[in-house]
Protein backbone atom coordinates (compact mmCIF):
# COMPACT_ATOMS: atom_id res chain seq x y z
CA UNK A 1 0.00 0.00 0.00
CA UNK A 2 2.62 2.60 0.78
CA UNK A 3 4.59 1.92 -2.45
CA UNK A 4 2.67 3.78 -5.14
CA UNK A 5 2.71 6.82 -2.13
CA UNK A 6 6.80 6.67 -1.97
CA UNK A 7 6.90 6.25 -5.82
CA UNK A 8 4.96 9.39 -6.00
CA UNK A 9 7.08 11.26 -3.87
CA UNK A 10 10.58 10.23 -5.35
CA UNK A 11 9.44 11.16 -8.65
CA UNK A 12 8.35 14.80 -8.32
CA UNK A 13 11.28 17.03 -8.53
CA UNK A 14 12.08 19.01 -5.74
CA UNK A 15 11.59 22.99 -6.30
CA UNK A 16 14.52 25.13 -6.32
CA UNK A 17 14.80 27.82 -3.16
CA UNK A 18 15.47 31.24 -4.30
CA UNK A 19 14.16 33.89 -6.44
CA UNK A 20 13.14 33.25 -9.99
CA UNK A 21 14.50 35.48 -12.65
CA UNK A 22 11.33 36.56 -14.19
CA UNK A 23 10.68 37.93 -10.70
CA UNK A 24 13.64 39.87 -10.78
CA UNK A 25 13.28 41.41 -14.30
CA UNK A 26 9.69 42.22 -13.12
CA UNK A 27 10.86 44.17 -10.22
CA UNK A 28 13.16 45.73 -12.47
CA UNK A 29 10.70 46.64 -15.13
CA UNK A 30 8.89 48.33 -12.37
CA UNK A 31 10.99 50.14 -10.90
CA UNK A 32 12.02 51.86 -14.31
CA UNK A 33 8.64 52.52 -14.60
CA UNK A 34 8.25 54.63 -11.46
CA UNK A 35 11.62 56.47 -12.27
CA UNK A 36 10.61 57.15 -15.56
CA UNK A 37 7.33 58.54 -14.29
CA UNK A 38 9.30 60.76 -11.67
CA UNK A 39 11.41 62.47 -14.36
CA UNK A 40 8.20 62.89 -16.29
CA UNK A 41 6.47 64.92 -13.54
CA UNK A 42 9.79 66.87 -12.98
CA UNK A 43 9.86 67.68 -17.11
CA UNK A 44 6.16 68.76 -16.98
CA UNK A 45 6.70 70.83 -13.71
CA UNK A 46 9.48 72.86 -15.21
CA UNK A 47 7.25 73.47 -18.16
CA UNK A 48 4.93 74.83 -16.05
CA UNK A 49 6.67 77.11 -14.53
CA UNK A 50 8.49 78.34 -17.67
CA UNK A 51 12.14 76.85 -16.71
CA UNK A 52 11.97 78.82 -13.59
CA UNK A 53 13.56 77.40 -10.52
CA UNK A 54 10.70 77.71 -7.35
CA UNK A 55 10.31 80.40 -5.27
CA UNK A 56 11.41 83.24 -8.72
CA UNK A 57 8.48 84.99 -7.89
CA UNK A 58 7.85 88.44 -6.62
CA UNK A 59 8.79 87.22 -3.24
CA UNK A 60 12.59 86.16 -2.85
CA UNK A 61 14.60 84.87 -0.03
CA UNK A 62 17.93 86.98 0.40
CA UNK A 63 19.45 85.24 3.59
CA UNK A 64 18.39 84.15 7.02
CA UNK A 65 20.23 83.34 10.28
CA UNK A 66 19.24 80.78 13.21
CA UNK A 67 18.82 82.56 16.97
CA UNK A 68 17.89 79.44 18.37
CA UNK A 69 17.27 75.51 17.63
CA UNK A 70 13.86 76.28 16.42
CA UNK A 71 14.15 80.14 15.71
CA UNK A 72 15.39 82.27 12.47
CA UNK A 73 15.89 85.63 11.28
CA UNK A 74 15.27 85.99 7.46
CA UNK A 75 15.48 88.92 5.47
CA UNK A 76 12.67 88.39 2.27
CA UNK A 77 12.70 90.43 -0.99
CA UNK A 78 9.41 91.41 -1.90
CA UNK A 79 9.16 93.92 -4.92
CA UNK A 80 11.22 97.39 -3.83
CA UNK A 81 11.08 96.40 -0.20
CA UNK A 82 13.60 94.29 2.29
CA UNK A 83 11.56 92.44 5.00
CA UNK A 84 13.22 91.11 8.13
CA UNK A 85 11.09 88.25 9.75
CA UNK A 86 11.29 86.76 12.50
CA UNK A 87 10.01 82.63 12.57
CA UNK A 88 9.43 80.72 15.56
CA UNK A 89 7.18 77.58 15.72
CA UNK A 90 3.69 78.35 14.83
CA UNK A 91 4.76 82.35 14.47
CA UNK A 92 6.10 84.48 11.74
CA UNK A 93 6.51 88.30 12.88
CA UNK A 94 8.11 90.97 10.50
CA UNK A 95 10.75 92.69 12.77
CA UNK A 96 11.52 95.27 10.14
CA UNK A 97 11.48 96.98 6.49
CA UNK A 98 13.92 98.40 4.53
CA UNK A 99 13.85 100.07 1.12
CA UNK A 100 15.58 97.73 -1.30
CA UNK A 101 19.53 98.01 -1.41
CA UNK A 102 22.19 95.98 -1.92
CA UNK A 103 23.57 93.09 0.01
CA UNK A 104 27.31 93.49 1.14
CA UNK A 105 30.33 91.98 -0.79
CA UNK A 106 30.45 88.38 0.04
CA UNK A 107 26.91 87.56 0.40
CA UNK A 108 25.77 84.39 -1.27
CA UNK A 109 21.98 84.50 -0.24
CA UNK A 110 22.16 81.44 1.19
CA UNK A 111 20.31 80.88 4.40
CA UNK A 112 22.88 80.65 7.30
CA UNK A 113 25.67 82.38 6.18
CA UNK A 114 27.86 84.46 8.07
CA UNK A 115 28.27 88.02 6.07
CA UNK A 116 24.33 88.28 6.51
CA UNK A 117 24.21 88.19 10.26
CA UNK A 118 27.14 90.92 10.53
CA UNK A 119 25.19 93.13 7.72
CA UNK A 120 21.75 92.66 9.85
CA UNK A 121 23.68 93.65 12.86
CA UNK A 122 25.03 96.69 11.31
CA UNK A 123 21.67 97.82 10.01
CA UNK A 124 20.25 96.77 13.45
CA UNK A 125 23.24 99.35 15.17
CA UNK A 126 22.20 102.28 12.80
CA UNK A 127 18.90 102.24 13.65
CA UNK A 128 19.12 101.97 17.33
CA UNK A 129 21.50 104.88 16.58
CA UNK A 130 19.26 106.95 14.75
CA UNK A 131 16.55 106.27 17.24
CA UNK A 132 18.40 107.79 20.04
Amino acid sequence: MLAPTLALAQSAPAAAPGVSGSSVVQAFVGLLIIVGLLLLAAFFMRRIYGGRPFGQGPMKLLGGIAVGNRERILLVEVQDTWLIIGLAPGQIRTLHTLPKGELPQGATGLPGTQPFAHWLNQVMARKTDSTQ
